[in-house]
């Protein structure tokens, strides 16, 4: 079994399926976490599913990924927009990362269209719904075979 990918959500993650369904979709935190166990597991992965409205807790999720061997699955919500002490973690990880975002944020508004945490992944997928979890999955578990950053 290879080393835990830590997926990793953001502030209001946690509100998915009650908050703005006509923006983020219907499905909840707790059903994206079910399918992300399940296509880690066809991967052979293990997945450490997090959800935290705390920017330092978030912090400390990617120091504990740090040098695993694994890699991150993050969907930040808007700390990718305002965080660099984010943005730093993930640079200093020394494991593939990849972000998600429910949304095409570059169809949004203005301030949503820069992520700090973006430029330190090795890949983005946006507007795909809660189904870009699992193409990021299936991404990062390539990188992960391939021994690394893509």
């Amino acid at each position: 079994m290879q080393p835990p990918v830590l997926i990793l959500n953001g502030p209001n993650l946690n509100l998915l399926g009650h908050r703005e369904p006509e923006t983020y979709g219907g499905v909840t935190l707790a059903e994206i976490e079910a399918r992300c166990r399940a296509v880690a597991a066809e991967q052979g992965l293990r997945a450490d599913f997090r959800q935290s409205n705390h920017e330092g807790v978030l912090v400390d999720a990617v120091h504990e990924a740090r040098g695993s061997g694994g890699g991150i699955l993050l969907n930040p919500a808007g700390y990718s927009h305002t965080s660099i002490a984010l943005r730093d973690a993930l640079a200093a990880a020394g494991v593939p990362v990849v972000e998600v975002h429910l949304t095409n944020v570059h169809r949004r508004e203005a301030f949503r269209h820069r992520s700090f945490t973006a430029e330190v992944s090795d890949a983005v997928i946006c507007g795909a719904g809660a189904q870009g979890y699992e193409l990021g999955l299936l991404h990062l578990a390539r990188l992960i075979g391939a021994g690394g950053r893509g």
